[in-house]
C-alpha cells in the first residue's frame, strides 16, 4: 500500500532517519522541519499520514495537532506523535489533541509500521465513503453537509469487554460508564461472538491475554466476517506482551492499551474509536438515502452509468494528486443474445443478476462495480498497478466461467463466460473518457480474439500509446 507521508521534526538527523526508513518501504516522503511549514504543506499537497514531532520551538506538536484537526481538509488525516517524552500525561495530552498514536523515540521499527499500515487502511475506508457521499450529494441532497468529525459525539456507546483479570474489568467498567456509556462484560469467545451477531455495538475491548481462546486467532475471525469487520477493537495488553501488537494491528484491531490501565488514555482513545464509527456512519447512511433510482440499476441494484460517469472523474483527479494508479475494467458477456434468445428474457435477467452478485463476492470493498447497460458491466479498482489489476481481472473472468449459472425455477444450466478489457491511468490519461476508450479498445480485442479473454492496454506517454497483453482461458 503506498501513500505520502509528511514527517515534521525540528532535528535534521531524525527527519533524515524517518525519510530513509519510510523510503525503504517504498513510501513517498515529505518533509517539514517546523510546525508553521508543516501546516504551509498540508494546504498545498495530499498527504496521507503525518509523523509529528512534540517538542519543537515557537509551534509545539500539540498545537500543530489542534491546528490539523480544526482544519476541515486535513482533520481525518492519520497522526502519529513521535516524542523522546515517555509520561503517560503527555501521551494523554497527544491523544487529546487529535493525534492516533503517540510513539516514543528511539521508535521500534515493527511497532511503527505496523501501525502506518493500520492507519492507512482506515483512511482509504473513510476516503472512500467521503468520496461516495460528495457524488450522491450532486444528483440528490446539493448543500446538504455532514458536521465535522469532531461535532459527533462519543457518550451512550454500547461496548462490550472480554477481559480475564476481574480488576482490570471492573475499572474500565468504571471508567467507561463515566462517559455515560453501556458497558457489559463477557466471559468467553462464543459470548463475544453471539453478542457481535445479534447486538448492536460500538466498541470491543479485549484483552490479548484472555485464556479460553487466541486473542489474536478471535481478533481475526472478528475481521473476516461481514458482521464485525468495521467494527472497532481496543486491545489491552501487559507490558510483556507488547510484541504481539503489532501483529494485532496488521489483523485489523484498531488501537492498544498498555497495562497498567489509565483512565485519561482509555477515554481518550475509546472517545476517538466511537466518534470515528459513528461518523462513518454517518456517512453511509447519508450516501445510502442519497442513493435515487437514477443513480441505481433497478435489476441488479448496482450502480448505473450516470453514477459510474460522476464517480470516475472523481477518482481520476484524486489518482492524479496522489500519483497514486487507478484501472477501469469494461467486462461484458459473451454471446448474451443467444442466451435470451434460447432461454428468454427472464433467465438473462437472472444471469445478470447472478453476474452481478459473483462480481461483488469477487472485489475489494474500494472498488466500484456498475452496469453501463445490456450485458456491459464496468469495474473502477484504485490502488492497483497494470500487472496486479490484470491478475485481477483474470481471476473475476475464472470464477465466472468456472461453475454454470444455475436457476432451480426453471431447471436451467447455463454456461457463462466473460471478456474484460483493463486500461490504467497515466500522465497522458487525463479524462475518464480516454480512460474508458483504452478499456473499451481492450474489450473490443478480447472478443475479437475468442472470447473468455483478458486483454490490457498499458498507456505510457513516453512511448507509444498502447501495449497489449493477453489471458487466454
Amino acid at each position: 500500500m503506498t501513500a505520502r507521508i509528511l514527517v515534521v521534526d525540528d532535528t535534521a538527523s531524525n527527519r533524515k532517519l524517518f525519510k530513509h526508513k519510510l523510503e525503504q518501504k517504498y513510501y513517498q516522503v515529505e518533509l517539514a522541519a517546523s510546525g508553521h511549514e508543516a501546516l504551509q504543506i498540508l494546504e498545498k499537497e495530499t498527504i496521507d499520514l503525518i509523523i509529528l514531532d512534540v517538542m519543537m520551538p515557537i509551534m509545539d506538536g500539540f498545537e500543530v495537532c489542534k491546528r490539523i484537526r480544526s482544519n476541515p481538509k486535513t482533520s481525518l488525516t492519520p497522526i502519529i506523535m513521535a516524542t523522546a517524552l515517555r509520561d503517560s500525561e503527555n501521551r494523554i495530552q497527544g491523544l487529546k489533541c487529535g493525534a492516533d498514536d503517540f510513539l516514543c523515540k528511539p521508535i521500534d521499527d515493527i511497532s511503527l509500521f505496523a501501525r502506518i499500515r493500520s492507519l492507512l487502511r482506515l483512511k482509504m475506508i473513510m476516503d472512500e465513503w467521503i468520496l461516495r457521499d460528495n457524488a450522491a450529494k450532486k444528483f440528490s441532497l446539493e448543500g446538504r453537509q455532514e458536521p465535522p468529525m469532531a461535532d459527533v459525539k462519543s457518550g451512550n456507546a454500547s461496548i462490550y469487554i472480554f477481559e480475564n483479570n476481574q480488576a482490570d474489568e471492573k475499572l474500565l467498567q468504571e471508567i467507561l460508564r463515566s462517559e455515560k456509556n453501556i458497558v457489559s462484560t463477557l466471559n468467553s469467545s462464543e459470548e463475544l461472538i453471539e453478542a457481535v451477531k445479534t447486538q448492536d455495538i460500538d466498541m470491543l475491548i479485549i484483552s490479548l491475554e484472555v485464556t479460553d481462546i487466541d486473542a489474536l486467532k478471535l481478533c481475526s475471525k472478528l475481521r473476516s466476517d461481514n458482521y464485525s469487520r468495521y467494527l472497532p477493537i481496543l486491545i489491552t495488553a501487559e507490558q510483556t506482551n507488547s510484541d504481539r501488537l503489532a501483529l494485532a494491528l496488521d489483523l485489523g484491531v484498531n488501537d492498544y492499551i498498555i497495562k497498567p490501565i489509565e483512565p485519561s488514555e482509555v477515554i481518550a482513545r475509546a472517545r476517538t474509536l466511537i466518534k470515528r464509527k459513528r461518523f462513518q456512519e454517518k456517512l453511509k447512511e447519508n450516501y445510502e438515502t442519497s442513493l435515487s433510482l437514477a443513480l441505481t440499476d433497478s435489476l441488479t441494484g448496482i450502480y448505473n452509468r450516470r453514477y459510474l460517469l460522476n464517480h470516475l472523474e472523481h477518482k481520476i483527479e484524486a489518482a492524479f494528486n496522489t500519483d497514486k494508479p487507478l484501472s477501469v475494467m469494461v467486462l461484458d458477456i459473451d454471446h448474451f443474445k443467444k442466451i435470451n434468445d434460447t432461454y428468454g428474457h427472464d433467465a438473462g435477467d437472472q444471469v445478470l443478476i447472478e453476474l452481478t452478485q459473483r462480481i461483488e463476492k469477487n472485489i475489494r470493498n474500494i472498488d466500484i462495480v456498475a452496469r453501463l447497460g445490456g450485458e456491459e458491466f464496468v469495474i473502477v479498482v484504485p490502488d492497483l498497478n497494470p500487472e496486479q489489476a490484470l491478475d485481477m481481472a483474470n481471476r473475476l473472468r475464472s470464477v465466472i466461467a468456472e461453475d454454470v449459472f444455475t436457476f432451480t425455477k426453471k431447471d436451467l444450466e447455463i454456461s457463462v463466460t466473460v471478456s474484460i478489457g483493463v486500461a490504467t491511468t497515466c500522465k497522458a490519461t487525463q479524462s475518464q473518457d480516454q480512460l474508458l476508450k483504452h478499456a473499451d479498445l481492450a474489450l473490443y480485442e478480447a472478443k475479437e480474439n475468442g472470447r473468455n479473454i483478458v486483454t490490457q492496454h498499458n498507456l505510457d506517454a513516453s512511448t507509444s500509446p498502447i501495449h497489449e497483453t493477453r489471458e487466454k482461458a
